[in-house]
């Protein structure tokens, strides 16, 4: 991580880990098996548990869904399946899908699915969203809060010797689109929007959207994104 990376990802820690110390929250459940969800959010401060969504949980487009819906509502279910195992408490469900050329890009199922993939991605720019859910789950009701966020990228001309070095490292294992922003990869530029998101947690999301805690005085825009 560079210097000015780290600078980034040391403010949002910040502001997030104070938050979480003045919003009192005790029983955080984030709805994700995902390795790096559960390290952007430890990075931040926060304390939680993890309690993995069922397979069922997930499902196909449904016909005609728009992707912004289809990610929000994967981030329904995934939370609201993890509501179940639990008598309350505050869930995260979250779900990242890559977009480019009308085309949805999920976890890759093998090197071959993979290298399609970068090759579609590659020289164009696509986008990356996330649906997120915040549900909160008391004795007496359960509330849904539900978003998505949405960053604009575009990979570089990279080559096919540059594809199969990439390929070679088994980075792109279970990432959406067959990358990740926080492998360090220069042929990967952000356009607009949150890094975090990339990464597969938009963090500037989530503080909008946790309830029932004290904002900070930083605007949101004004935090400066992870990685």
């Amino acid at each position: 991580m560079t210097d000015e990376r780290l600078e980034r990802f040391n403010c949002l820690a910040f502001c997030l880990h104070k938050y979480n110390e003045e919003s009192s929250l005790t029983n955080f459940v984030l709805a994700s098996s995902s390795p790096r969800r559960r390290q952007l959010l430890a990075a931040a401060g926060y304390m939680f548990r993890v309690i993995p969504p069922d397979e069922s949980a997930e499902d196909g487009l449904l016909p005609d869904e728009r992707v912004e819906c289809y990610v929000c509502r994967l981030a329904v279910q995934k939370a609201q399946n993890v509501a179940e195992k639990i008598v309350s408490g505050m869930v995260i469900g979250c779900d990242t899908v890559v977009f480019c050329n009308k085309n949805i890009l999920e976890k890759p199922a093998d090197g071959h699915d993979a290298r399609r993939m970068l090759t579609m991605l590659r020289d164009r720019e696509h986008s990356v969203l996330s649906g997120l859910c915040v549900l909160n789950k008391t004795a007496e009701i359960v509330t849904k809060n539900v978003r998505y966020a949405e960053t604009k990228l575009r990979m570089e001309q990279i080559t096919d010797a540059m594809i199969d070095a990439y390929l070679q490292t088994g980075a792109w294992q279970g990432k959406a689109g067959a990358f990740g922003y926080q492998d360090g990869n220069d042929w990967l530029q952000i356009l607009e929007g949150s890094e975090s998101n990339v990464a597969g947690l938009p963090l500037e999301l989530l503080m909008e959207m946790l309830p029932h805690g004290k904002r900070q005085n930083t605007p949101v825009d004004k935090i400066p994104a992870l990685l």
